[in-house]
């Protein structure tokens, strides 16, 4: 299987084969049988087509061996230019354009998603935290990617700081938006696009450098990562407190079966609603530790005691087994 460039690189050659053997079997005829230019493309055109009328003017012996010549050469590079040609339509062109309104109609049907821009190194890992929760995205990004990877999540290959690419991504319907592009001037023009877009998304911006992350706020981010000033922090936090390092890696490393700290938010009318953490059996039946409660208004209360309330719209940050957690989740949110 050749990729679409390799056939489009073929079939320009084929093409440019094709008028040069057309060029020289005009110039052959009229040279050796003095024929005019017309008449003499007409001759190639129907030996080339085999399509069998005699000869417009008796041959001489010369002429004979060139026809002969031609047709050896001319016939062969036909079929092989229309063999590419197919090709190109049914394994590339075609396949292109049906995998391209295929993935813009399920980008147009795709809604409460989140928009990842840049496909870094970060982006990737992001894109798959989100695969691996199944929560749907869709990438932004100007770097050309292989097929498979196409094929696996929904992409789009364009500049994420243009209205259109975002408008393009679903940003009207998207429930975030998460900016990680190489720079922070980038990273500005996504967040104040995207804002002006959807009022109400959540955005969270990549900044690498820490005068950038008040900017970024004041542009509309909802969030701003300093991935250089965390990561220093937990190198100096590894020598500081290593237990504690180790224990949060365990607690939040993907994948973990044994262990997760998550986010649980408590709906309206579910059982843990407007009961004290003691009877709700949390501790008790589910053995999971609720690290902390943040407030519909945005107040965090750490450590709560067992007679701290659970109120509607609370998110519950809870520490426990996967399996665990995930009861929690169907009693938070039946």
């Amino acid at each position: 299987m050749f990729s679409t460039n390799d056939l489009r690189g073929r079939m320009i050659l084929s093409v440019v084969l094709i008028v040069l053997i057309l060029c020289l079997g005009t110039l052959g005829f009229v040279l050796i049988e003095g024929w005019s230019t017309f008449d003499a493309f007409y001759m190639v055109v129907i030996t080339l087509a085999t399509i069998g009328f005699q000869e417009i003017y008796p041959l001489s012996p010369h002429g004979r061996w060139f026809t002969i010549v031609l047709i050896f050469f001319g016939v062969g590079l036909l079929a092989y230019s229309v063999n590419v040609g197919l090709r190109v339509l049914l394994e590339g062109e075609l396949q292109e354009v049906l995998g391209r309104r295929k993935l813009k109609k399920r980008i147009q049907e795709i809604k409460d998603h989140y928009i990842i821009c840049g496909y870094g190194r970060m982006g990737r890992i992001i894109c798959k935290e989100l695969k691996a929760n199944g929560i749907p995205f869709v990438v932004i990004d100007q770097s050309e990617e292989d097929e498979r990877l196409k094929e696996e999540m929904l992409f789009i290959n364009g500049d994420a700081t243009l209205d259109e690419i975002l408008n393009e991504a679903g940003i009207d319907r998207a429930k975030g938006l998460v900016s990680v592009l190489s720079s922070d001037a980038h990273n500005l023009f996504v967040v104040l696009s995207a804002r002006v877009l959807n009022p109400t998304i959540k955005i969270v911006a990549r900044a690498a450098e820490d005068n950038s992350e008040k900017k970024l706020l004041r542009a509309g981010a909802d969030r701003v990562i300093a991935p250089y000033h965390i990561g220093g922090l937990k190198i100096a936090h590894t020598i500081l407190k290593p237990a504690v390092v180790d224990f949060l890696e365990f607690a939040t490393m993907s994948g973990n079966i044994e262990l997760q700290m998550e986010e649980v938010i408590v709906a309206e009318g579910s059982e843990l609603a407007d009961r004290v953490i003691s009877d709700s059996g949390i501790g008790r039946n589910l053995r999971i530790i609720i690290v902390a409660i943040k407030r519909q208004g945005g107040e965090m209360t750490f450590n709560p005691t067992h007679n701290t309330f659970i109120m509607p719209g609370d998110t519950l940050i809870a520490l426990g087994e996967v399996t665990r957690l995930k009861e929690l989740k169907q009693m938070a949110n039946p």
